[in-house]
């Protein structure tokens, strides 16, 4: 009998939690005697949709199923349909995809979403805001793009637990690292970044972070550079050899984990194609505070 085989989508390996969502991906197939084939739609949602209609259409070999984080807003809905169409499983990662009840009615083949509850991690940043900055303060808030859903989210959940006193500079980056440093090494230029008293940089995810950081760290005036290193750099995604190691080494003060999404959708495609396992519509991976929030003392 053949290795059920599975493909994986994900939309850029430019930052640290898509390369560990890849290795992951890869590691969990090894382990359970699986094919895995992962590509990168390079944060291009027409690449990517191009890209998985070749896998669905191809002529000698299909795959079983396909797990797909999209690039874009979208959730690919006339994609899902094709694959559908041909007998294909689909799983999308880190989106809502409101045609997933209309494609499970009537197909006996795995098809479901799952993902990080994107406003639980916003709200666990928002109680490390509220540790560091108890009587309020200004924060450098770098969001993810406008057209993601996971932004938005973590912003939303952000707002139910900060200090209603804490107030948000907000700008946008693309999830990397090197989108955060030129955005903010931009701002360190104008009069606002000094005028704006930023008592923490925050930003909604590690990478990002870091982007940031690196931007302060390049400031040719010795005191603003030691004041912007001075401050807490707080993320999220705390991958072990990426995120939790930069809290370890200081240059986070701290970052919120969110385990892989591809170990789950893997381990539940199994379980529907091998044992018959009807899985849920949605599903959502917990995330925790690194460190605990109540252990940050204020700045």
């Amino acid at each position: 009998m053949s290795k059920l085989w599975f493909v994986v989508s994900l939309p850029t390996l430019e930052n640290d939690y898509q390369q560990h969502q890849a290795n992951q991906a890869e590691r969990t197939a090894a382990r359970l005697g699986l094919r895995v084939t992962v590509i990168e739609a390079k944060n291009d949602s027409i690449t990517q949709s191009l890209e998985l209609l070749r896998f669905i259409q191809a002529k000698a070999e299909r795959p079983n199923a396909i797990i797909v984080e999209p690039a874009g807003g979208t959730a690919f809905p006339q994609v899902a349909k094709a694959a559908v169409g041909n007998g294909i499983g689909w799983v999308v990662l880190n989106r809502a995809a409101d045609y997933i009840p209309e494609l499970r009615r009537g197909s006996n083949i795995p098809i479901f979403h799952l993902g990080p509850d994107h406003v639980e991690i916003g709200r666990m940043q928002g109680m490390q805001l509220g540790a560091l900055l108890p009587r309020g303060g200004s924060v450098l808030y770098i969001e993810g793009p406008a057209t993601s859903s996971s932004a938005r989210k973590r912003y939303e959940g952000l707002l139910e637990t900060m200090p209603p006193t804490v107030q948000l500079f907000r700008m946008r980056a693309h999830w990397t690292e090197d989108s955060s440093y030129k955005l903010v090494s931009r701002w360190l230029k104008l009069a606002t970044s000094r005028d704006a008293g930023i008592q923490v940089v925050a930003a909604q995810d590690d990478s990002m972070a870091i982007g940031a950081r690196k931007a302060c760290e390049e400031l040719f005036d010795e005191e603003a550079r030691a004041a912007w290193l001075g401050l807490p750099f707080l993320g999220c995604d705390g991958v072990e050899e990426t995120g939790q190691a930069w809290v370890r080494e200081g240059k986070l003060r701290a970052t919120v984990i969110s385990p892989a999404s591809t170990t789950l959708a893997i381990q539940m495609l199994l379980a529907s194609l091998r044992d018959g396992v009807v899985q849920p519509e949605h599903s959502q991976t917990r995330p925790s505070s690194f460190p605990a929030a109540e252990s940050l003392k204020p700045v």
